[in-house]
């Protein structure tokens, strides 16, 4: 095992989702991608509003982008002072299938995220990242349960 990919959503589920990712990579001798998605932005098509006309939600995604970048960095430094080989990779759009084409076209060899336990019901309204991952699973993935809130 080479390559871990960490997805990582900053939630309460982060920290242990981190401390087994480290926990695996100094047993395997592996390096770390820190991995997030921002969704992407809502179709203004939809609303009848061209970008222009709604400017508050440009700017809005921009500062999603520019706190989750600070926060992967912060993450990644941290997490570097055990795992040097450690990178980071922040993208946009659908978590489930961003998450999918990064282990397709990064090369991973195993996947660690976490569960937010919502329930059956929110699963199913909301759909879970976990458990597509499980189910289309491309690389032996694992769900670290998510900490207290």
């Amino acid at each position: 095992m080479k390559t871990i990919v960490v997805a990582v959503d900053f939630s309460n589920a982060t920290p242990g989702v981190i401390e087994m990712a480290i926990r695996l990579a100094k047993s395997f001798g592996a390096g770390l991608q820190l991995f997030h998605v921002i969704e992407p932005e809502p179709s203004y098509t939809a609303y009848g509003f061209t970008p222009d006309e709604f400017p508050a939600m440009n700017a809005f995604q921009e500062e999603a982008k520019r706190r989750a970048t600070a926060k992967l960095e912060e993450l990644l430094s941290r997490v570097r002072l055990e795992i040097p080989d450690t990178t980071s990779h922040l993208t946009e759009g659908s978590p489930l299938h961003s998450l999918i084409d990064h282990v397709k076209q990064g090369g991973a060899d195993f996947v660690v995220l976490g569960s937010h336990g919502h329930g059956v019901i929110a699963s199913f309204l909301l759909g879970s990242v976990a458990e597509g991952m499980v189910r289309k699973a491309l690389v032996p993935t694992l769900v670290v349960p998510a900490g207290p809130e």
